[in-house]
C-alpha cells in the first residue's frame, strides 16, 4: 500500500491539475478557438520543461503498485513511470486547445525506449501538442514528450492522447464492438486491485482525480463505483511482461502501446495476456472483457 507522503513529491502535478481547474472555467476569447484546433497548428513548437528526480521511495511504491520488483530498477528509472513527471507539461499543451478539459478523458499511450533513464538525475522534458482529432463529436488530443537525463538524453519518448466527449452519439447508431481477450492469449499474470488501488497510484502519480478514489464523486460522474487510473492498468501490463518474459531487464522493452478500452471499476479481479502475434491485453480472462489493449515490442 502506498503512503499519502507520497504527495509531497507531486508538487507539481497537483499545481497543474488547479491551473487545469482554473482553465476548465475560465472564458474562452473567440479567436482562441479553430486556431488552435486546426490540423495546421500540429505539431505544436516544443516546450521544454524540468522535473526533479523520483525519489527512491517513489520509485519502489510504484513498482511494487505494479505488481514488480524494485529490485529490477537499480540505477534506473523506469520507463512507465512517465506519467508522473510528464502529467504537468502534457496538461499545459491541453490547456493551450479550446476544448473543455472538465470532460477530457484518458484515451491511450505509447512509450518508445531508447535507452535507460538513470535514476537519481534531474529530469530534462521537450513536449509539444502532436495532434488534434476533431469529428464533431469527440476531439481526441495527442502530446508528445520526450524525457531524457544530462548524461542520457532523449532515453524516453511518450505520445499521450486523451479525448473530449462534444456531442452525444446519434440515436441508432450501432455501437462498436467492444474487443475481448483472444481465447489464444497467454496469461502472464493475474491479479487483484483493490477498493484503495486508485487512491494508491493518486498518492503515486499526483493524479487526484476523485473518480479514482471517491465512491461518492464517481457515482456523480456516472461510474457504478470507482475507476483505476488507465495508466495504473498500463503499468501493471508493462510490469507482468518485465517479470514474466524479460526475466526483469527492462532494457530489453523497447515499445509498448495501448488504448484504454473501458474503465476498470474497482475492486476488480484481471489477467493481463499477450497473443502470438504481439498484442498485450488486460482483462477479465479469455473470452472476457477488456480494459486495455495493446501491442508490445521487445528486443
Amino acid at each position: 500500500m502506498a503512503s499519502p507522503l507520497l504527495l509531497a513529491h507531486q508538487g507539481r502535478t497537483l499545481a497543474a491539475l488547479g491551473r487545469a481547474a482554473l482553465s476548465s472555467v475560465a472564458p474562452r476569447r473567440p479567436s482562441d478557438t479553430t486556431r488552435a484546433a486546426s490540423p495546421r497548428a500540429t505539431p505544436g513548437a516544443w516546450v521544454e520543461d524540468r522535473a526533479p528526480a523520483p525519489p527512491p521511495a517513489l520509485v519502489s511504491a510504484f513498482v511494487r503498485g505494479a505488481g514488480g520488483d524494485p529490485a529490477h530498477y537499480r540505477n534506473v528509472l523506469p520507463p512507465h513511470l512517465y506519467p508522473q513527471w510528464t502529467f504537468p507539461v502534457a496538461s499545459r499543451l491541453f490547456a493551450g486547445t479550446p476544448y473543455p478539459l472538465a470532460r477530457v478523458l484518458n484515451a491511450g499511450t505509447t512509450m518508445l525506449q531508447h535507452a535507460p533513464l538513470p535514476s537519481g538525475e534531474p529530469l530534462v522534458l521537450r513536449a509539444r501538442l502532436e495532434s488534434v482529432d476533431d469529428d464533431g463529436a469527440r476531439a481526441r488530443l495527442t502530446v508528445r514528450v520526450v524525457t531524457g537525463t544530462r548524461s542520457s538524453p532523449d532515453a524516453v519518448m511518450s505520445l499521450i492522447s486523451a479525448y473530449v466527449p462534444l456531442s452525444s452519439a446519434p440515436r441508432g447508431k450501432p455501437a462498436r464492438p467492444r474487443p475481448t481477450v483472444p481465447l489464444d492469449a497467454h496469461e502472464l499474470a493475474f491479479r487483484r486491485f483493490g477498493r484503495t488501488a486508485g487512491r494508491d497510484f493518486a498518492w503515486i502519480t499526483g493524479d487526484v482525480n476523485p473518480i479514482h478514489w471517491s465512491p461518492m464523486v464517481a457515482r456523480a460522474a456516472g461510474f457504478k463505483t470507482c475507476i483505476l487510473h488507465g495508466f495504473a492498468t498500463f503499468a501493471a501490463s508493462v510490469e507482468a511482461v518485465v517479470r514474466a518474459r524479460l526475466s526483469g531487464d527492462v532494457s530489453r522493452l523497447a515499445q509498448v502501446s495501448a488504448r484504454f478500452v473501458r474503465p476498470l471499476p474497482l475492486p476488480r479481479s484481471v489477467g493481463v495476456y499477450v497473443t502470438p502475434g504481439g498484442r498485450l491485453l488486460l482483462g477479465d480472462a479469455p473470452g472476457g472483457d477488456v480494459y486495455l489493449d495493446g501491442e508490445l515490442t521487445l528486443t
